[in-house]
């Protein structure tokens, strides 16, 4: 082989390689079907140290694949202080797996990050996770030619059956659902009229939207309900105050007081929904990295709030209602009245995800209303003193 077309793993140091790593995968995918790059903006608040809340209970070291000078792909490793503490084990995690349709480039990135989490004393490598579960999770398995939605990953079809053949096993799936909302949609209701709120029964239940003036505090009632519901979930890890108080300022300039549904009973929270609007809609034509016209023309469109489609990032129904009749209801309650929202908000379509694939009551409930998900993404294990190691 001729040197030049040796294959190198470097791991990423100083800024000048972060940015590198952070804008690969728009090169490497670029006029790819149903590839759609996010905003560098948006992937470096994922991933640069000083700016991602994650940093401030993990660590990671990012690495790039180089053959002939030039990168062919990348991979985090990362260990998550809250995640051993939460699942009992010494699992470290891989993200931010792209790659060139190459398996020799994909089984060497993974074998460097696998070397780092064995190094730091790992048992399992799981991922991919950027750079938790509690941001973009699972690697695309289908639905790549379903339309781009914020904070959900894309990735290409080669992808999956290489990092198999690496020696990674299938851990756990997620599901993505798409539902029309809004005038046009039909109308579908997920509990009785009379158990609606505000109205017979429920006479004491009671909804109400984010207040703009009191953000933070909502964001805490969000973060405490949402840590309190997912508590069982497979792999979920608690949200932490960094991490609100990041997602909320982030997110600040698109969220609508509509966006945010706190059910409370006798004034006391008992559930919660959040839905975002897909950036997607308003920068998917601006590219990674915008020009100095395209951002005028992205806060023109932030202003007039073009957006045509939206996401529920968070559902959750507080602990102490389990094993209740209005428990049992709570999460239908929650959507139906994103639903009704959804009339009066530019929206046509919202996207539920992720949803754990062995969560049947909330599949069960998603699956009146869109009976087949549109997207579906995989968490891999690998233990750490595997023979192909």
């Amino acid at each position: 082989m001729n040197e030049a077309d040796q294959l190198v793993i470097i791991p990423v140091s100083g800024l000048r390689q972060l940015s590198q790593f952070i804008r690969l995968p728009r090169r490497l995918y670029a006029g790819l079907p149903g590839y759609v790059p996010p905003l560098d903006m948006e992937q470096r608040d994922l991933l640069h140290p000083r700016k991602s809340a994650f940093f401030s209970h993990g660590r990671a070291q990012y690495f790039l694949a180089m053959r002939g000078g030039r990168p062919v792909g990348r991979i985090s490793a990362q260990i998550d202080d809250l995640a051993i503490e939460r699942l009992g084990e010494n699992i470290g995690f891989f993200g931010a797996l792209d790659a060139i349709d190459d398996a020799a480039v994909v089984s060497a990135l993974l074998d460097a990050a696998c070397t780092w989490l064995r190094a730091q004393g790992m048992v399992t490598a799981r991922g991919p996770f950027t750079l938790n579960s509690n941001g973009e999770t699972g690697m695309m398995i289908e639905g790549h030619d379903a339309p781009p939605m914020i904070a959900m990953p894309w990735h290409p079809r080669w992808l999956p059956p290489m990092i198999e053949a690496a020696g990674f096993t299938r851990a756990m799936d997620f599901l993505a659902y798409q539902m029309e909302i809004g005038p046009q949609a039909e109308e579908k209701h997920l509990v009785p009229s009379s158990l609606r709120l505000g109205e017979g029964r429920l006479g004491s239940v009671t909804t109400r939207v984010m207040r703009k003036d009191r953000m933070a505090e909502d964001g805490e009632i969000l973060r405490g309900l949402y840590n309190d519901a997912w508590r069982n979930n497979w792999g979920s890890l608690p949200l932490t105050q960094e991490e609100m108080t990041a997602m909320v300022a982030q997110m600040k300039p698109i969220l609508k007081p509509e966006h945010f549904v706190l059910i409370e009973q006798n004034g006391d929270p008992v559930a919660v929904a959040l839905v975002v609007p897909n950036l997607y809609d308003i920068a998917s034509d601006l590219g990674g990295a915008p020009s100095p016209l395209g951002w005028v023309k992205l806060a023109a469109r932030l202003l007039r709030h073009k957006f045509h489609s939206a996401r529920v990032i968070l559902l959750g129904v507080s602990s102490k209602m389990e094993g209740t009749a209005l428990g049992a209801i709570l999460p239908a309650l929650a959507i139906t009245e994103l639903m009704r929202r959804g009339k009066s908000l530019p929206y046509r379509m919202v996207e539920m995800g992720w949803v754990v694939e062995n969560n049947m009551p909330m599949r069960r409930l998603i699956e009146r209303l869109a009976p087949e998900p549109c997207k579906r993404y995989r968490v891999y294990d690998r233990p750490l003193t595997a023979p192909t190691d």
